[in-house]
């Protein structure tokens, strides 16, 4: 098929998406992300030469680098499509050289979401590559680079093999073992709270104890409490101060790439990686029908907030004819080509709100549909007015003991029609209405309750929590999360233990080794300066050669010594505490590349090795003789199945109880549910009540 102009993206998804808006004089392809990178085998980097990187072709790429070249060739131009951020600048840069184009030709086009109105807007304007978005690249690049090629044959050396370190990663490993170590050494403190039931006429209310005499009181033991409950004399209680007031709130700005994964997390429990793997394909474009391919979100890598004010006026006009004028925050107004204009640095949002979840539900997948629900929902919250709250607090008094109750209740529900953010507790505002009072009303209390409480040590990160440290602190972007929490994981340095992460006697050596060799790496403050001058690279500010420059040459010293100072540290076997059924000699337990297990102590003798597993107390339900333990699916999902295997085959993602069903006699399992946690039956619809 004959064509004029070849048109090079990423993707074959895109590709295809993007094709059929261009028409028939268009040649769409795919480069299938970078095709040239510094080598794997070595550093790639001249540090004599000014940090001359050495880009060789990706192995495996020949095949695609043939074929777009004999594209090229055929065609009158060729435009560069990739993707609008600092690495599809370089994929535009290394296709340039490949193919021998001009460096100066306006062939780059760039558009923030795949509709046909953007793409077309964007081909009636394309400019030359960006070498500035292109150096800024080329310097994170190199700096990870120096980084992983200098520390990593380090830690080869010194602790074992198949190790790694890396800017962001050492920043993000060393944040998870400071919040451990806050765990560890946490102390917790003994404190109270009284909390009372009270009613006025048939009308129940809760308060809680605020202090004596109008001063705010702690309690610390229970002698304090004690002081309290003594002095109240009887169950009756004045009203001494009612406030009323009007309280707003505003709606959350549409989602940036890390508050889109920590959104996901929260709500729709998504990983990182999986949250990012399906915004590309919301991007990329789906299937609607007849319609055919479009792109439904805008470009997913960004840590913008705007959006264009064509995608606020179409919000305005949704929310008026949907919800009602009242709900708008702006007013709609009709612009000439407000379709057609792009802003390269916007928040993720819908390329149309008018594309309703409901309306595109029959084309999407389950995945899919969830997270444009949550991206749908958010913008369009976005552009609604406040929430309007009316409030109340009321002071209950006697004898000087004064207990304090707040009420509230939604008055105008304003953008929480269409969306609540939500939070890391996992709980959200609810109405809690108070009965009408007055200064000098009498109540009744029904009963007073005195708890102990404990201070809690800080939680562990979740990914989500420990995105928003990363971001909140300035280390890494948004396109470098969800790989340098995929990277932790697989060195083993950390764990997930019920979503939340552990670290591992291995990332606390790793990381014990780069805080004191190393302080600049895992200096917080260090790595965000040093992001916030790749962002002076990319503004056309700073020149990539210094800022390098300005890095690895006190960097050098540093690594100079490690090679001196390091010892070699020697992960000693534990004891398993059993021999080995083969060879009869002592078994122990060995730390390898996906954690421990039981390895015979006579290797490389005898090579006897053995999973690390978990007994849970539970007799097998089906051969009545094994032991149920816990294992791990490929995916790192936990299920529970007999240590007879493969002489007896139960499997169970759900966790056996040991006792039998009352009604059918099949065995019992625990069902993990959001209120907590339930007992079913595995066989008939037996069920026992949530334990919380």
């Amino acid at each position: 098929m004959a064509y004029k102009y070849l048109v090079i993206v990423e993707s074959p998804a895109k590709a295809k998406t993007i094709e059929k808006y261009l028409g028939k004089n268009y040649k769409v392809v795919a480069s299938l992300g970078h095709i040239r990178d510094l080598p794997k085998s070595k550093m790639g980097v001249d540090v004599e030469s000014n940090y001359e990187p050495h880009y060789i072709s990706i192995r495996g790429k020949g095949d695609i680098i043939k074929d777009l070249k004999k594209h090229a060739k055929k065609a009158e131009k060729v435009f560069l499509a990739a993707d609008p951020d600092r690495e599809g600048e370089a994929i535009a840069w290394h296709l340039s050289f490949l193919l021998g184009l001009d460096i100066e030709d306006k062939n780059r086009v760039v558009f923030n979401e795949i509709t046909k109105e953007a793409v077309k807007g964007a081909f009636k304007e394309p400019r030359s590559i960006n070498m500035d978005l292109v150096d800024s690249q080329q310097a994170r690049r190199i700096l990870d680079r120096l980084v992983g090629y200098t520390i990593s044959p380090i830690l080869w050396k010194k602790v074992k093999k198949g190790l790694s370190a890396g800017r962001v990663q050492s920043v993000a490993l060393k944040l998870i073992i400071d919040r451990e170590n806050e765990i560890t050494a946490f102390k917790p403190e003994e404190y109270w709270s009284i909390g009372g039931n009270f009613k006025k006429a048939a009308k129940k209310f809760k308060a809680n104890f605020y202090g004596i005499d109008g001063k705010k009181m702690d309690l610390k033991n229970t002698e304090d409490v004690q002081k309290v409950i003594k002095k109240i004399k009887s169950k009756d209680f004045e009203v001494t101060k009612v406030t009323k007031k009007e309280r707003k709130r505003n709606p959350a700005v549409p989602f940036t790439t890390s508050s889109l994964q920590q959104e996901a997390a929260r709500k729709l429990n998504f990983r990182t990686r999986k949250t990012m793997m399906v915004a590309q394909q919301l991007y990329e474009g789906i299937a609607l029908g007849r319609g055919g391919s479009v792109g439904l979100i805008t470009y997913m890598r960004t840590d913008s907030t705007r959006i264009a004010d064509s995608a606020k006026e179409e919000a305005a006009e949704f929310i008026i004819n949907q919800y009602g004028k009242e709900y708008s925050a702006t007013t709609f107004k009709k612009t000439k080509n407000a379709q057609g204009s792009q802003d390269a640095h916007e928040a993720i949002r819908p390329s149309s709100v008018l594309r309703t979840p409901e309306e595109i539900e029959k084309y999407l997948n389950k995945d899919q549909l969830k997270l444009y629900k949550l991206i749908w929902s958010r913008l369009v919250a976005s552009q609604m007015t406040p929430a309007v709250f009316d409030t109340m607090r009321v002071d209950l008094v006697q004898n000087g003991v004064q207990f304090r109750a707040n009420g509230q209740k939604i008055k105008f529900a304003g953008f929480t029609k269409v969306y609540i953010e939500g939070n890391d507790e996992g709980t959200e505002e609810k109405d809690n209405i108070l009965p009408d009072m007055e200064q000098g009303d009498i109540v009744k209390s029904v009963d007073i309750e005195p708890k102990q409480h404990f201070t809690q040590p800080p939680a562990r990160f979740t990914e989500a929590t420990l995105i928003r440290s990363l971001e909140e602190n300035g280390v890494g972007r948004p396109s470098t999360y969800a790989p340098t929490l995929e990277t932790i994981q697989r060195r083993y340095y950390v764990k997930l233990e019920s979503k939340r992460f552990e670290p591992t006697e291995l990332g606390s050596i790793v990381n014990t080794m780069i805080v004191e060799f190393f302080p600049q790496i895992v200096d917080i403050h260090f790595t965000a300066d040093m992001e916030q001058q790749l962002d002076f690279v990319e503004e056309g500010k700073e020149n990539w050669v210094d800022v390098i420059d300005r890095f690895y040459k006190p960097f050098a010293i540093e690594v100079a010594k490690a090679e001196e100072g390091i010892e070699k540290i020697q992960i000693k076997d534990e004891p398993a505490g059993f021999d080995c059924e083969l060879c009869g000699h002592p078994m122990v337990i060995k730390l390898g590349r996906y954690g421990k297990f039981y390895a015979c102590s006579n290797f490389p003798e005898c090579r006897n090795t053995k999973a690390i597993v978990k007994e849970i107390g539970v007799t097998c339900p089906v051969c009545k003789e094994g032991q149920v333990i816990e294992r791990k699916s490929k995916k790192n999902r936990i299920f529970y199945g007999c240590d007879k295997y493969p002489g007896c085959e139960f499997v169970s993602w759900d966790k056996p109880v040991g006792r039998d069903c009352p009604k059918c006699q099949h065995y019992l399992v625990e069902k993990k549910l959001k209120g907590g946690k339930q007992v079913i039956c595995s066989s008939c619809d037996y069920k026992e009540a949530v334990q919380k």
